[in-house]
């Protein structure tokens, strides 16, 4: 029952970085999973992969789409929460439709710079940097909308803890 819940080759977890898309000279997509310590190579897409996280934690990648434009009106390329509780926001470079599109996990961001052309490096916290075929405005972009969705989502969750904790009924108490 629980393999329906989440990719039995890679779990996205509190300590992951980025799901980044890769394409072999065939065209063939795999996907690079960087975690702070360890890296990985996984056969699903990067979309593929964030979806199974989402259903782990009981909606779908398409269910975290709707709640963000619900939340604050993004449509495309929306940034998502996996799992608010344990700081797992990701927002993806391209459409989530695209198999070269790469997830970006908000939290791990230290640094974004201006890369050689259109390209744009990422420094995450533990000092690891990767190079995305992704705009330096595109990418700043993103970063901003995922903070701003984080805000605001954060806040309902600490408005809701704070003004209904006495009035829910717990089950089976």
């Amino acid at each position: 029952m629980i393999d329906n819940f989440y990719s039995p080759s890679y779990e996205v977890t509190p300590l992951t970085m980025a799901v980044i898309a890769q394409q072999d000279e065939n065209g063939r997509t795999s996907t690079l999973v960087l975690e702070e310590q360890e890296e990985y190579a996984v056969t699903h897409t990067p979309s593929k992969i964030i979806d199974h996280a989402c259903k782990f934690f009981g909606s779908s990648l398409r269910g975290r789409q709707d709640g963000t434009r619900g939340i604050c009106g993004i449509t495309h390329k929306a940034p998502i929460s996996i799992d608010p509780t344990s700081g797992m926001y990701f927002f993806p470079t391209t459409s989530p439709t695209s198999p070269k599109c790469s997830w970006i996990a908000h939290s791990h961001i230290d640094q974004v710079n201006q890369g050689p052309g259109r390209q744009t490096e990422i420094i995450f916290r533990n000092h690891r940097s990767i190079l995305l075929n992704i705009s330096f405005g595109s990418m700043l972009n993103q970063v901003q909308r995922t903070a701003q969705y984080r805000y605001l989502l954060d806040n309902r969750i600490k408005y809701l803890q704070n003004h209904t904790a006495d009035k829910v009924a717990e089950p089976f108490a």
